[in-house]
């Protein structure tokens, strides 16, 4: 495997996908080929499954179930799309990962944890090369996930007191992993972006 994986991570409504989305416009603007992607979905099996999981009421899954649904989908996904990417030398982008899963399924649930722990070494096995971790106020946060006109709002409707511990799970993982890179995501799309570029820039060495 000869590519480079970019994960984006944050809670909803933090910018993420419009990041990614620049991300992918400048990076081709350096000739590189890149590969824009998502998580839940990416293909077209894995955004079935997407489907069950972001829209519906809060209680629609158990926890495992909801975990083993997103690992069913991830698995899908490598297989058909970024696995295939890397291997033809691409950058792939993909907004959100494993490390959603661990955030959002996990939680402090310590069952779960090493469930999704002994499932990434059995299933993934894939470790992004660099995540950008879009660090934002959590109020900012689900004010802007409730204004987007979609109905994939399930996780939105969990409410502040979810998305507040979902950030503080994020750092703790940023924290673990060398991998991360924080990013402020308080300020503006532009603001933002630049600091996204002066990561990725630099791990790529790519020259301004």
């Amino acid at each position: 495997m000869s590519g480079y994986f970019i994960t984006l991570e944050g809670i909803d409504g933090s910018g993420k996908t419009t990041q990614a989305i620049l991300l992918e416009k400048k990076l081709a603007t350096f000739g590189k080929k890149v590969l824009l992607t998502r998580e839940p979905g990416g293909v077209k099996g894995a955004e079935e499954i997407r489907n069950l999981l972001v829209q519906g009421k809060q209680d629609r899954w158990s926890p495992t179930t909801e975990t083993l649904l997103f690992f069913a989908s991830r698995k899908h996904h490598l297989e058909k799309c970024i696995l295939p990417a890397l291997n033809s030398n691409k950058i792939v982008i993909c907004d959100r990962f494993s490390d959603s899963t661990m955030v959002y399924q996990g939680g402090t649930n310590v069952e779960l944890i090493n469930l999704i722990k002994n499932l990434n070494e059995l299933v993934v096995g894939l470790e992004p090369d660099l995540t950008l971790l879009i660090d934002v106020d959590p109020k900012k946060s689900l004010t802007r996930g409730l204004k987007r006109s979609t109905k994939e709002d399930r996780f939105e409707m969990f409410g502040l007191e979810f998305q507040e511990k979902a950030r503080l799970r994020y750092q703790s993982l940023a924290k673990e992993f060398d991998r991360f890179q924080m990013i402020d995501g308080n300020g503006g799309i532009e603001a933002t972006h630049e600091l996204v570029w002066k990561k990725v820039s630099n791990h790529l060495s790519i020259s301004n």
